[in-house]
């Protein structure tokens, strides 16, 4: 039997075993379907199969059977990352296929279909697209598909590096009928500090603007910037069909905290792009693995450009979790203070701080006695910071982010068992971290660091199930 501990209330994860990027993010036949690579037999990275789990509203998933396994000679040794989208009323997955990779071998890229969304059956005449033999393309790094269709035709970018593994690049590929692809172009590239390797490439419209997100390897730390061992991020800018470059802006983050990578989106029927990343991260210490599982999904959230910047915001779905609140308005406090019924190992906490009236200040999540996860705003730096030393079990960092500041400093905090993901000032900056608390570590608690601090609202909510335990 599995222990809940720090298994997640409504964010997805996996039944048992370990998961990492999620896949196949689409919709199809009036549902949700997310993948994600999955290793179902430890807790421990593995040969990757598809998991899969369905929803109607981005809130409440469930739990369906596997959809891809490593079963044949051009995937042998994982299904790894893909995409996904509905074609003549069937849904098709494109993936890569992993041969021999990370001890010496190839990727190449597969195909998979199905009729009911459930059961899928691989393409006779995979691969697809083998491994590319070029000067300026590795061959051995060639993974991520990411299609989409446009005017008529699909298009697909995939993942992939230079021959001498100095600098990550984004391949463009065209097909008439998702079977016989063209290469179109190297379509951007990575300049200077922006990674040896760019893994799971997503091509998106965003508010009539184009947008890449990838997830690089090999970028070097700038001060507090480029800290997790990778990161993921993203380019607006102009696709151009023809030539198949990418005309883009620099390069920038989308997530400022630990535990965020490898993000995948989808365009709804409503014209919203909505991502969902993987809530873990390489190489960092992950205490549920001796509890049968590991890893977690973040909540769905809806892209926006502002002020030529991507922005995120917890998808409007999310609100159909909200099983009861408590709010309070105007606060004026001096000392650290508990508010009646803002408590819970689980729940949304929104919070707007008059940053004009109030000094620096702190806030502890998930606290009791010396356990606490605390965020920090500096006043005079503008910077909002989240530290993990006190967390529980698990990594003991903290990350931070300088803001453009605002005379109200605007929060909505998702807490969960083993998570909490800190939008500021509408999406402008997101924080995302895994936590280990021990299940007493209830308490929030608002910290003046300084004479006051004035709360114009908070409201806690109590959230409902989300995912099968």
């Amino acid at each position: 039997m599995k222990n809940n501990r720090w298994y997640p209330l409504y964010h997805v994860a996996a039944p048992v075993g370990w998961i990492n990027d999620p896949n196949g993010f689409c919709t199809y036949k009036g549902q949700y379907h997310l993948f994600y690579q999955y290793h179902p037999y430890s807790a421990q990275w593995g040969p990757m199969h598809w998991g899969h789990v369905v929803s109607s509203d981005l809130a409440h998933w469930k739990h369906l059977p596997i959809a891809l396994r490593p079963d044949e000679s051009y995937d042998r040794d994982g299904c790894f990352s893909g995409s996904a989208i509905e074609h003549d009323g069937k849904l098709y997955l494109m993936y890569t296929g992993n041969v021999g990779l990370p001890n010496g071998g190839y990727q190449d890229q597969a195909l998979a279909v199905s009729d009911d969304g459930i059961r899928f059956t691989k393409y006779e005449e995979n691969p697809i697209l083998p491994a590319p033999t070029s000067d300026s393309i590795n061959g051995s790094d060639f993974r991520d598909p990411k299609v989409w269709k446009k005017d008529g035709k699909f298009y697909c970018v995939i993942g992939s590096k230079n021959v001498e593994g100095t600098h990550g690049q984004v391949l463009l590929y065209e097909s008439d009928d998702l079977k016989d692809w063209r290469f179109k172009n190297i379509s951007a590239r990575a300049e200077g500090n922006e990674g040896n390797m760019w893994e799971c490439p997503n091509f998106c419209e965003v508010d009539g603007q184009d947008v890449l997100i990838m997830s690089p390897m090999g970028i070097e730390r700038e001060e507090n910037k480029f800290v997790n061992a990778v990161d993921s991020g993203y380019m607006i800018g102009k696709l151009d069909y023809y030539t198949g470059i990418f005309n883009h802006g620099e390069f920038d983050l989308l997530d400022y905290g630990s535990d965020f990578y490898a993000p995948q989106v989808t365009q709804t029927e409503d014209g919203r792009c909505i991502m969902i990343g993987w809530l873990a991260m390489w190489f960092a210490d992950m205490p549920e693995q001796q509890d049968g599982w590991a890893g977690t999904m973040t909540v769905p959230r809806e892209l926006h450009i502002r002020n030529g910047k991507l922005v995120s915001v917890p998808a409007k779905e999310l609100e159909s979790l909200r099983e009861g609140s408590v709010s309070h308005k105007n606060l004026n406090i001096s000392v650290p203070t508990q508010l009646d019924g803002v408590k819970g190992v689980t729940g949304e906490l929104i919070a707007e701080i008059d940053t004009a009236k109030s000094e620096n200040f702190s806030i502890a999540l998930r606290a009791d006695g010396d356990e606490k996860t605390l965020l920090t705003y500096d006043k005079e730096t503008a910077t909002f910071a989240i530290n993990r030393e006190n967390s529980g079990a698990g990594p003991k960092d903290g990350r931070e982010v300088v803001l453009t500041p605002e005379e109200i400093l605007k929060l909505r905090i998702y807490i969960d068992r083993s998570s909490i993901e800190v939008f500021v000032n509408d999406g402008a900056a997101v924080l995302t971290s895994r936590i280990y608390p021990a299940e007493t570590s209830q308490d929030i608690i608002f910290i003046p660091n300084g004479d006051k601090l004035t709360l114009k609202q908070v409201t806690f909510y109590k959230l409902g199930q989300g995912i099968a335990q």
